[in-house]
């Protein structure tokens, strides 16, 4: 499988922490029947991702899956590179190793480890990853490696030594920045919110409550500042800057913002569906069913 050629096509992201395995399952199946390319799946402090996603590939057929991302910060080098091979051999390569070095709330507050210097910590963990040995048989290619990116630093070690980057609640100027960083040989898969509704106050109301879980989160709010947002216009989560981060409104408008990206220079643009009318977790099918390719 060319996996760079199969990741033309757009993909899913989603949380799937609050569903049974059995629904999980019941969810992949159905991304795949809407011809998605790919479901990229997170890691927080529920499942493990590669167990998880060893499950779902066993129950599908043609959906590549992907961490969207791993903390490096979990698992030695060595060890994440035998699940990830494990898993790119057992399902002939549809398996995506996204890596990313998380949040210091997490990282020192929540798991006692040191964050002082993340894009050494990433280079030095890429570094022994690739040196470390898997004595297993191999697949027929290496997973791609891709890392979650939003500087410029950490975008150009994902062109160094990565297949390419995961930039994570940006626009498409941020995607034309980090294609620039990237080179043109690279991976960018960038997720993109959906809102898909035309009322303007669920569509902010949605994103307000997305937002929440992330505003206070350093590494976003760098990025988002370097775009040219202030501190005042994220803090109280102003129109311009959630219009900037979520696409809501008609299919053509929401359509028109996922091609913004791929005009920019997005490899894949992975869809992240929001419970517009939900609860967290709750897929939003009317989304994800008139968004996805070919419909």
């Amino acid at each position: 499988m060319d996996l760079n050629r199969k990741l033309q096509t757009r993909g899913v992201w989603f949380f799937t922490e609050t569903m049974a395995s059995g629904d999980a399952i019941a969810f992949a199946k159905r991304v795949e029947s809407l011809n998605y390319s790919a479901l990229w799946l997170p890691e927080t402090t529920g499942r493990d991702p590669f167990s998880h996603i060893s499950m779902l590939l066993s129950n599908t057929e043609s959906l590549v899956f992907a961490t969207g991302i791993a903390n490096i910060h979990h698992r030695h080098p060595g060890v994440t590179k035998q699940a990830a091979t494990t898993l790119a051999e057992m399902a002939d390569n549809r398996f995506v190793l996204g890596l990313g070095v998380s949040h210091a709330p997490l990282v020192e507050g929540l798991r006692q480890l040191d964050y002082s210097k993340p894009l050494a910590s990433m280079r030095k963990y890429l570094t022994e990853m690739k040196n470390s040995p898997y004595t297993s048989v191999p697949p027929s290619e290496d997973p791609l490696c891709i890392l979650a990116a939003l500087g410029p630093k950490m975008l150009e070690l994902s062109g160094e030594l990565a297949d390419g980057a995961h930039p994570y609640w940006t626009t498409p100027e941020h995607t034309a920045l980090a294609r620039g960083i990237l080179g043109g040989d690279k991976m960018l898969c960038v997720e993109q919110k959906v809102a898909f509704t035309t009322d303007k106050e669920v569509a902010h109301q949605t994103a307000r409550v997305e937002l929440a879980r992330y505003i206070h989160l350093p590494n976003y709010r760098n990025n988002w500042k370097r775009l040219g947002f202030t501190d005042e216009e994220i803090d109280q989560t102003d129109e311009r800057f959630i219009d900037a981060l979520v696409a809501w409104g008609t299919l053509d408008q929401i359509s028109e913002r996922l091609n913004e990206h791929e005009d920019a220079g997005a490899s894949h643009v992975c869809i992240q569906p929001l419970a517009v009318h939900g609860e967290f977790g709750t897929p939003h099918w009317e989304a994800l069913e008139a968004l996805a390719p070919n419909s």
